[in-house]
């Protein structure tokens, strides 16, 4: 039997909902909403409705990509509710000319059509645009203009017809629960009795998350949105039924975008200070606040420039209009931990609209969504991430950002530092360069190293990067350095049962002595990898997991049986990577515990003591060397990095960072779960069956290995030209068509060119296939290689 669904909010995502479960079956649904039907007075009814699909996520552009799928193919009473007249972006700056190259390699990437333009094409898509202002355009054929109420009410009336319900001027006063379940909502119109409750309230989500003690964490912020009267060049172009014809455009050198409205424009600004909107009337359209005409006089200046037909009108509304923020851009979705099956759907624009309804859909139904969610999962953020202020300062500069050309490694500069491991004063000293993950200050590189000669960098590639890292990463191989590994989050899972449970929680075999250390993967119920782990044994119940960040705890917990114990360690822990062929000869006079090959072998873990700091040394290496992760309590951090410090000077010693870091991983081939795979890819064409035992009992997502088609494989590639750099999410083409995107990339400073790994074709994953990856429209050669490029015998680590 289907359970009762009650989904508050009847916007855009959950009329979406509504029509995503009626439609796989579930159809006792009932949607209500404070405000009246089908304008209830949130962020949808007063939505501009651009939907430009492409994102540097990935994730992002498939649920833009559903939304024109299926907004399409949806009319009411004959009218439509997508009109896909284009999206095209164009340029007025060098910075923005490249930018779009750049958004033009990741439509392509992700399997979005589109094309640069000269300005003379962008005019003749849209005349109103003086070619002379512009550099080019970006234009993609299939972006549109969502009529946001008109999709409601479709999506609405189609849910009704298989049996949900909408009840508008039902005001959510509480939500019911028992024994950790809940039983319903209550409204002041009653109590509605129901299995699962979905909140997609938009920016009233935090006051009904209040109501359950779960902490969504949204910023309302007003936006502008303003249009004029008639303009002279529009008389005739769109009829009242069709409203818009020319594509939608979007002037982001000037924080502006501009839609149809019949023979007027619509013109939204995001160059406006930030407006949070804290409180909500009760009038008809509480999302919408009074207009400040001054705030947008440099925007209606900007307008004409760009578009001289304007000047033959003026503004004559306009609106504040209230959306959903959050502290990293992306959606919420997710379950309550504490109340199952309270679930969420927030901070959701019309773009992404049916997109997260048909995945939470399928969460709810099937299980699992077919598309990675990681980025925009509920429990993504570490605790320190939910403080109200961290959420507000961090919303308002994404509100600031919007559309600014953000470098991917670029961070927030506010509020920081939060979270610095113990060793910050001494890399301080050192000069670090600190980017920031998580709230954690991580250093790139030390100043205190000197540059090497390397080849020289475009401006993009060059940008949160410096040749120093070349030193630390040649320091790295041929002498000894110290990583700061502290950040990489830390779970220690113990009690009765410890072992059972991540026996099946895991894919490799855990059943080992204690003192073992094993790379394995969590994988979900379809077999696709949920997250890489390493996990030590230190005692015959007691186990220290390093993890990729909340969300692999979030699983855990979810799964975890009565007696077991799962502990956070993080904060009171720290760790530093001391690697390279000479760390036994810095570590071994400090101790009296014999850290030799034979004693201590690779893929082990010891207690003992350094000097007086006690640790658990693992001997691992995560960047292709000989070497240990070495942990101690935070509080003698700072004594275990001046212990290591002192004695490594004599051998040449130096800190590190990730940016070497990462160079070194690539060139050993250690994938990095969220970027090299997530839970699309399974571990065969992931490259990490080695760490499956299919023989070791049952665990999760064993049964559906196999059955995931093995068309894809992780593959990688070298760039021919030693002077060619690429990031990530570039396309890979064979010969004229595009085959598949980068992942991770980086500078290999050993081999001495760019490594990249990509997603390609099985038939392509051959070493000697020659192959090009785009480059802000430039084809770089590169050749598929086999891996891993550095030491593929181990020899360097095992020794």
């Amino acid at each position: 039997m289907n359970p009762r669904v009650v989904i508050i909010g009847a916007g855009v995502v959950g009329s979406a909902l509504a029509d995503e479960l009626t439609e796989r079956g579930w159809t006792d649904v009932t949607v209500v909403d404070r405000g009246p039907l089908f304008t209830p007075g949130g962020s949808s009814s007063h939505a501009p409705g651009l939907v430009f699909q492409t994102n540097p996520s990935k994730t992002m552009t498939e649920l833009a990509r559903y939304t024109v799928e299926k907004l399409s193919a949806l009319t009411l009473d004959g009218q439509w509710c997508f009109r896909q007249v284009g999206g095209l972006e164009v340029a007025t700056t060098e910075a923005r000319w490249h930018d779009l190259k750049r958004k033009h390699g990741l439509a392509t990437s992700w399997g979005v059509e589109g094309a640069l333009l000269s300005p003379a094409e962008c005019a003749a898509l849209h005349p109103l645009i003086d070619p002379s202002k512009i550099l080019g355009g970006f234009h993609v054929p299939t972006d549109g203009l969502a009529k946001a109420v008109r999709a409601v009410e479709a999506q609405a009336r189609r849910s009704m017809e298989r049996g949900a319900r909408f009840l508008g001027e039902h005001t959510v006063t509480g939500v019911g629960r028992e024994d950790g379940r809940v039983t319903g909502v209550e409204t002041d119109r009653g109590f509605i009795p129901a299995e699962v409750v979905v909140c997609a309230a938009g920016f009233w989500g935090p006051r009904i998350g209040e109501m359950v003690g779960l902490t969504i964490p949204l910023l309302p912020l007003a936006h502008q949105y303003a249009r004029t009267g008639p303009v002279p060049a529009m008389a005739g172009v769109n009829d009242l039924v069709l409203e818009a014809s020319r594509p939608i455009l979007r002037h982001q050198d000037q924080d502006l975008y501009f839609r149809e409205h019949g023979d007027r424009i619509g013109i939204g600004y995001y160059g406006h200070r930030p407006m949070p909107a804290f409180t909500f009337g009760d009038d008809p359209m509480p999302s919408v606040l009074d207009f400040t005409p001054g705030d947008f006089e440099p925007a209606w200046r900007e307008s004409v420039d760009l578009l001289p037909g304007l000047a033959g009108t003026a503004v004559e509304e306009g609106i504040n209009g209230i959306f959903s923020f959050t502290a990293d851009g992306f959606p919420l979705i997710g379950e309550h931990r504490e109340l199952a099956g309270f679930w969420v759907a927030e901070a959701v624009w019309v773009t992404h609209s049916a997109g997260v309804a048909r995945s939470l859909a399928e969460w709810l139904v099937d299980g699992q969504p077919r598309i990675d969610l990681h980025e925009a999962d509920l429990h993504r953020f570490e605790q320190v991430q939910l403080a109200p202020d961290y959420v507000e300062e961090r919303a308002k500069q994404n509100f600031i950002e919007v559309y600014d050309i953000v470098h991917p490694l670029q961070p927030m500069e506010r509020p920081r530092p939060l979270r610095t491991s113990p060793f910050h004063p001494r890399q301080v000293e050192l000069g670090a360069v600190f980017l920031e993950g998580g709230g954690w200050e991580r250093p790139y590189w030390y100043t205190a190293n000197s540059a090497s000669e390397v080849p020289a960098r475009d401006d993009w590639s060059a940008r949160y990067w410096s040749p120093i890292a070349a030193t630390e990463a040649r320091i790295t191989r041929e002498r000894v350095a110290m990583f700061d590994m502290t950040p990489l989050k830390r779970l220690e899972v113990s009690g009765p049962g410890a072992l059972g449970f991540l026996q099946y929680l895991t894919t490799n075999n855990l059943d080992k002595s204690v003192g073992s250390v094993t790379y394995t993967l969590m994988l979900g119920f379809d077999g696709g990898i949920r997250s890489d782990l390493t996990v030590a044994r230190l005692g015959p119940q007691v186990f220290q997991v390093g993890a990729n960040g909340p969300l692999d705890e979030d699983w855990m917990r979810q799964h975890a049986p009565a007696g077991v114990q799962i502990r956070d360690i993080t904060g009171g822990t720290c760790c530093i990577g001391l690697w390279g062929p000479l760390a036994r000869h810095v570590l071994q006079p400090l101790t009296r515990t014999d850290f030799s090959h034979d004693a201590l072998r690779y893929f082990r873990a010891q207690q003992a003591f350094l000097g007086e700091v006690p640790v658990t040394a693992m001997r691992l290496s995560y960047v292709g060397e000989l070497g240990w992760e070495i942990y101690t309590s935070a509080e003698l951090g700072l004594r275990l990095w001046d212990t290591l410090w002192e004695a490594g000077r004599a051998h040449g010693i130096a800190a590190a960072g990730r940016s070497a870091f990462n160079s070194l991983r690539l060139e050993k081939g250690y994938r990095s779960w969220g970027t090299d795979m997530t839970t699309e890819h399974d571990p065969v064409s992931a490259g990490l069956d080695f760490a499956v035992r299919m023989d070791k009992g049952d665990f999760i997502g064993r049964a559906a290995l196999g059955s995931r088609p093995a068309d894809r494989r992780l593959t990688c590639l070298t760039l021919d030209d030693p002077a060619s750099v690429v990031l990530g999410k570039e396309p890979v083409f064979a010969g004229d068509s595009p085959v598949g995107y980068v992942t991770s990339a980086s500078f290999g400073y050993t081999i001495g060119r760019t490594v990249a790994y990509a997603w390609l074709p099985v038939g392509l994953s051959v070493p000697g296939t020659p192959v090009a990856v785009e480059y802000f429209g430039e084809r770089l050669p590169a050749t598929v290689a086999a891996e891993p490029l550095f030491d593929p015998k181990m020899e360097r680590i095992r020794r």
